[in-house]
């Protein structure tokens, strides 16, 4: 192992996007003048991650306000500095009570929380906690605002939001990245169930705390003027629990494919990191608890015995709460075939997405996790790279239906290690994949289905929402 720091699929249920008799996941054109309301907007949009951090909903809230800022609205967003995976302030920033930022043209203010790194629940509970005082707070300096949107997972983020909304009487928007409390079984913390209570009703076994905040999260979503939600399977989900439809927007995940393009691999990383005429599969996102990154370890260590796997390596690029538990069992593992490398800035994650001949993307087995679709999907898709993908449900739809990539069933290493065997075999022009399409079509296919997902053409759709919620109030 090198350390640098500093069975096919079971057969598909019917997809959510032809259940709600939609096409496959394929966003709705905004229209082609969005513009609803009559004067700009000031959007007051509270959020637990913002760059310079990099995950998912960092990037989201980011792209989105930076496109409505582009259509002439105000935004301000209120977060806390910049600490995510690890608990510590960026460089450049301190945990203070107030401080203020301007990006792309956004108005940023941040307040003090108490930071833990996502390791160890109690502490990040605290932590998320924390953040609800001083957003609040903050939210009565901000003047002049029209609406409030508040987004999860932090849940006490979009309590925030709602007590925000409340004082200064406007409509607010909550924003849900996961279900919760389901999202807390899936992961067994807090007493909850292990991948059970996926509609919302509680299960045996449930700690008070697990049923506090499932009434809680039903109260929340009452109170929204509207719900934004990121997969046809949340949206039903809601529904399941009486949440009227008419006021759910699915909005997914999406990608800027400003930044996000096809590019050669670059000579001198390939050197750098040894991976010469090597077929790299790689995992670049958050180390966590929910990924179930050892099923990836498990293939690797197949891969290493097989005499014909010898230039397979796997890239493991990111930071999280598994992180240091990964390398150490690497170790004992004698893994040579596995690479982990430290956390990069934001800018320099594409020159490692083209290090990858296909990227591997994981999630633990739960009935939960087949509702959700992993961002680092659409980065795949812009940059055309192929993926392995041991997701079940609405994300292995879309993988299914583009033609992307190759189908594992989640925390089997054998079929992740087959897998990446016949990718590489494809790759080397030895065999075709499963039904026929070879890797070249993959890519195509890739790049083809990058341009339905849009990171500018989703802001202006959740934007629309935004405007007719602020119409409809006025």
């Amino acid at each position: 192992m090198l350390i640098r720091e500093g069975e096919a699929p079971a057969e598909p249920k019917m997809p959510a996007w032809m259940r709600l008799g939609g096409s496959l996941a394929l966003p709705a054109d905004p229209p082609k003048n969005h513009t609803l309301v009559t004067h700009p907007l000031h959007i007051l949009f509270l959020t637990d991650n913002f760059p310079p951090e990099y995950n998912a909903p960092a990037n989201r809230t980011f792209e989105h306000c930076r496109e409505w800022v582009r259509a002439g609205h105000r935004v301000t967003i209120i977060t806390c500095a910049p600490n995510f995976p690890t608990g510590r302030p960026f460089p450049g920033y301190r945990n203070r009570l107030w401080q203020r930022e301007t990006m792309a043209g956004i108005h940023v203010v941040r307040v003090w929380t108490y930071m833990a790194p996502n390791a160890g629940f109690a502490r990040r509970v605290f932590d998320y906690l924390s953040f609800l005082p001083g957003a609040v707070i903050a939210s009565w300096f901000i003047r002049r605002v029209d609406v409030v949107v508040g987004t999860s997972p932090q849940f006490f983020t979009v309590c925030a939001a709602w007590l925000a909304a409340t004082f200064k009487r406007v409509p607010w928007i909550f924003e849900v990245r996961d279900l919760w409390p389901e999202s807390i079984r899936a992961v067994g913390a807090m007493g909850g169930g292990v991948g059970r209570g996926i509609e919302g009703r509680g299960v045996e076994g449930d700690s008070r705390a697990i049923r506090a905040l499932a009434r809680l999260a039903r109260f929340l979503y009452r109170r929204a003027h509207r719900v934004v939600v990121l997969t046809h399977a949340f949206k039903e989900n809601l529904v399941g629990q009486g949440v009227a439809s008419a006021k759910i927007d699915v909005v997914t995940n999406g990608v800027d494919l400003s930044r996000f393009q096809p590019r050669p691999k670059e000579a001198a990383l390939v050197e750098e990191l040894g991976l010469r005429g090597c077929f790299v599969a790689g995992y670049i996102g958050t180390h966590g608890m929910a990924h179930g990154l050892s099923t990836l370890l498990d293939a690797a260590a197949l891969l290493d015995k097989d005499p014909g796997a010898g230039d397979i390596r796997l890239l493991f690029l990111g930071d999280g709460a598994r992180k240091a538990k990964l390398m150490a069992e690497t170790q004992v593992r004698g893994l040579d075939n596995v690479l982990f490398l430290a956390p990069v800035e934001r800018a320099e994650i594409p020159r490692y997405w083209s290090l990858l001949d296909v990227a591997v993307i994981h999630l633990r087995r739960s009935d939960l996790f087949e509702t959700v679709i992993p961002s680092k999907l659409f980065e795949c898709m812009a940059m055309g790279i192929p993926v392995v993908h041991g997701v079940r449900g609405e994300s292995a739809d879309i993988v299914r239906g583009e033609r992307i990539g190759q189908l594992f069933e989640p925390e089997h290493a054998p079929g992740l290690a087959a897998a990446l065997v016949r990718m590489r075999d494809n790759r080397a022009g030895a065999r075709r994949i499963g039904d026929g399409i070879d890797y070249g079509e993959l890519r195509e296919n890739c790049l083809a289905a990058a341009k339905r997902y849009d990171r500018k053409r989703l802001a202006l759709q959740m934007l629309e929402g935004i405007e007719q919620v602020v119409n409809i109030r006025e």
